[in-house]
């Protein structure tokens, strides 16, 4: 199970990474971009969700950028349990988690990619070279 405390961790570790409070929630940028943010469910979330028949998840929910809307379809169908979308991101590369549903290894790789995705293209580079990447 994962915490927020993991995600402030695992994105402050990235290169040209800062946190900041956007809608009252905590975000997490790289050179000014969002890749990653906390984010409470709104009503009009909660009511879509029971209407398709979602569970609503029970603790912390994360927003993250993905390369596209095919990856995120493809991580719902993969694992609905961990991840989920609401009507508020159709159309939009970002997918929804659950925070008490996935374990830091796998929420590890999602900030990883979602902060490449956002990262300067030189300072990515530079960062997977570092990695051995």
């Amino acid at each position: 199970m994962a915490t927020l405390d993991d995600v402030r961790r695992l994105a402050l570790a990235l290169p040209r990474t800062s946190e900041k409070v956007s809608w009252g929630s905590a975000a997490w940028t790289v050179s000014s971009k969002g890749f990653v943010w906390e984010r409470p469910l709104r009503r009009a979330d909660e009511a879509a969700l029971a209407e398709a028949g979602v569970p609503l998840p029970e603790g912390d929910v994360l927003g993250l950028h993905v390369a596209d809307e095919g990856v995120k379809h493809a991580l719902i169908a993969d694992d609905p349990d961990v991840y989920f979308t609401t009507p508020h991101f159709d159309g939009y590369p970002a997918v929804l988690v659950r925070l008490e549903r996935i374990g830091v290894d796998e929420l590890r790789e999602l900030v990883e990619e979602a902060w490449l995705l956002r990262a300067p293209k030189t300072v990515a580079r530079a960062w997977l070279a570092d990695q051995g990447r």
